[in-house]
């Protein structure tokens, strides 16, 4: 899995990264020019220094006068400043002992030792064994062009190789130093050129929960000039999304009170053929009410027609009420849309196929599915053609409530459609004046977290599938 760090963190460590790798290319630089400025210097010592004995050593060699010899190593002992001659050896041109610095060490006539094989067989004259902290160097004694001899040295160089570590030790302190102060630099700046960025994002981060907020203005005159440009931006988008919040609240209320007053108008004609029933059934009583038999009849008329009158009133209520507390779905809810659409149908001769099953209540908003299903039969009545068909299906799954819609008409026109699927696709709801139903059905199936699928085909009809998830009525008390 990525972790995913933060910027404020990312940059130092890139910079921390960026000296890291700076810091020991230049160390390796300085170490290398180091070493090879102390080998130059020491070669050079070495090489004044023997040429200097092979010139006072040649006569001397030349007759192997041993005294003489090692009269003339023990005066140049102190040859060489800063480094220290451990062992200096004359042989001739046999390679046996002629004299050494340190007879007892070394008698003349001994082989020479093997600690010189290396520079006496190299063509180099001068080579530096770093793990023995030790350098050998060579000089040839020549007669007129003849080799007779060669003078050995044996350097201690424990002093240049502890040189090289305290310059090691002082560059990785400065490195390390540096490095860190670099990160600590680059943290702070880091977080202080984050610090618009994380007043944004919060304020993101706030208005998805809450009302939209907008930066202060103390903030933005803080803020450096293209951080100013972004949070006026977006001042001005909250403020747009606010002016479209509280229209969208007015176009509900509006489509609500132009549904209502369009309810009005059926549920009047819905309720004046009973009335008309019942003034006809008490002008008969007036006139004929001792007959007992006009008497039943009459009753019975209004009674049937009161209920109608009930039933009719009592449905509208339920659907279009503010309900102070939501409540679960029950069959009755569909029992009271069937007859709030029988006024639409009977209007239009359309035939009314009613299919719905549930067993006992189930846990969604009942006021939000109402509303839904009684705009898509609306919808669906006027999309039908007089003489066909609207459908109505209802299943409740352990999961989901899902809810079909279908009419013979036309097909449903594509701003319909993306309507209720693509909300940003969708044209305004004010354009045209039409897709307020629509709309409003797409908001109240998103605030239930469902879905909304569409099937349609022209000249043959269109099916609007509506599911909704079960858990809606729990997370609503649990929200409140």
């Amino acid at each position: 899995m990525r972790l995913a760090l933060p910027l404020s963190f990312k940059l130092p460590a890139v910079a921390a990264a960026f000296l890291i790798v700076i810091s020991v290319f230049i160390s390796q630089q300085v170490l290398s020019r180091l070493e090879t400025i102390q080998s130059d210097h020491l070669k050079t010592l070495a090489g004044v220094h023997l040429d200097g004995l092979t010139a006072a050593l040649s006569d001397a060699v030349l007759r192997e006068d041993v005294w003489e010899v090692f009269a003339i190593l023990d005066r140049s002992r102190q040859g060489m400043e800063g480094v220290r001659a451990l062992e200096t050896v004359v042989a001739n041109s046999d390679g046996q002992v002629i004299a050494a610095s340190d007879p007892r060490a070394l008698a003349p006539g001994a082989a020479l030792p093997h600690d010189y094989d290396k520079v006496r067989a190299a063509s180099e004259r001068f080579i530096m064994d770093e793990p023995s902290a030790r350098a050998f160097a060579r000089r040839d004694i020549l007669y007129n062009g003849q080799p007779i001899g060669t003078v050995f040295a044996r350097l201690d160089i424990a002093g240049l190789l502890a040189d090289r570590v305290k310059v090691l030790t002082t560059l990785i302190a400065t490195n390390v130093l540096l490095t860190l102060i670099a990160v600590v630099v680059a943290w702070l700046t880091v977080r202080r050129m984050m610090r618009p960025v994380a007043i944004l994002a919060a304020n993101l981060e706030d208005s998805v929960t809450v009302a939209h907020k907008p930066i202060a203005g103390a903030e933005i005159d803080r803020a450096g000039p293209e951080f100013k440009r972004l949070f006026r931006a977006y001042n001005t988008m909250v403020a747009g999304l606010d002016e479209r919040d509280q229209l969208e609240r007015k176009v509900a209320e509006e489509e609500r009170l132009a549904s209502l007053g369009r309810l009005a108008s059926s549920m009047a004609h819905e309720i004046n053929n009973p009335l008309g029933g019942i003034f006809n059934a008490l002008d008969t009583l007036k006139h004929h009410g001792d007959k007992p038999e006009v008497q039943l009849k009459s009753i019975s008329l209004i009674e049937r027609g009161l209920k109608g009158i009930r039933d009719v009133v009592r449905s509208t209520l339920m659907t279009w009420r503010l309900d102070r507390e939501s409540r679960s779905l029950e069959m009755q809810d569909f029992d009271d849309l069937k007859v709030l659409a029988g006024p639409d149908i009977r209007h239009r001769d359309l035939e009314l196929d009613w299919d719905v099953e549930l067993a006992g209540d189930v846990d969604v908003p009942a006021s939000e599915v109402r509303q839904i299903v009684l705009n898509l039969v609306l919808n669906a009545c006027r999309a039908s053609e007089p003489g066909t068909k609207v459908a109505v299906r209802c299943r409740a799954s352990i999961v989901h409530l899902v809810i079909e819609v279908a009419d013979s008409g036309p097909g449903m026109p594509d701003y319909a459609i993306k309507t209720l699927t693509d909300p940003a696709a969708a044209p305004s709801p004010f354009a045209g004046g039409h897709g307020l139903g629509l709309w409003t059905t797409r908001r109240l199936v998103s605030e239930l977290g469902g879905t909304i699928a569409v099937d349609t085909t022209a000249g043959k009809g269109t099916c609007v599938t509506v599911s909704l998830p079960r858990n809606s009525m729990r997370e609503r008390k649990d929200a409140a």
